[in-house]
């Protein structure tokens, strides 16, 4: 397991106010969550834990990464993908976005001054307190378009064309 950093202080703070047992699992899959900076499934975390030696169940991961979410350190993200993928909230860029390929799956974090604008301008137009906000920018990667993948367009199209 690496150093413990300010975020596996705050996890084992979490467990002990839930009056839950700080157990070397959950903090090896925190860990792997913790010291990553991707968007990690399950299975990836799995493939980690093995790489370690660990030997932990997938049942035990599901229930720490439902507690690292709730302890709201850990973010659950659905990509449209058929599974979901966990991002660590304190990482080098808390405040970012997300373009998805959805040929490969590829998800690419940028940050942009501008979005954070808008949302500001928004809010006081309404007179509206921002908590969060969240912008995924589905497409195609350009390895993929390279390969020559194409977006579908069967399902129900508007009959005015916007080109």
């Amino acid at each position: 397991m690496s150093e413990p950093t300010a975020s596996h202080r705050l996890f084992r703070r979490y467990l002990q106010e839930q009056g839950l047992p700080v157990t070397r699992q959950r903090m090896a899959v925190a860990d792997v969550v913790f010291t990553s900076q991707e968007h990690l499934s399950v299975e990836e975390i799995e493939a980690r834990l093995r790489e370690r030696g660990e030997r932990i169940g997938k049942a035990t991961v599901y229930r720490t990464l439902d507690l690292l979410v709730r302890s709201r350190l850990v973010v659950e993200r659905d990509f449209g993908e058929g599974f979901k993928r966990y991002e660590h909230r304190l990482s080098r860029e808390p405040i970012h976005e997300h373009l998805i390929c959805v040929e490969c799956g590829k998800v690419v974090e940028f940050q942009s001054w501008e979005v954070q604008e808008v949302e500001s301008r928004i809010a006081a137009l309404y007179g509206f307190r921002p908590v969060r906000h969240r912008l995924e920018v589905y497409g195609l990667c350009p390895a993929c378009q390279a390969r020559g993948a194409k977006l579908a367009t069967d399902g129900v199209t508007c009959p005015i064309e916007t080109v």
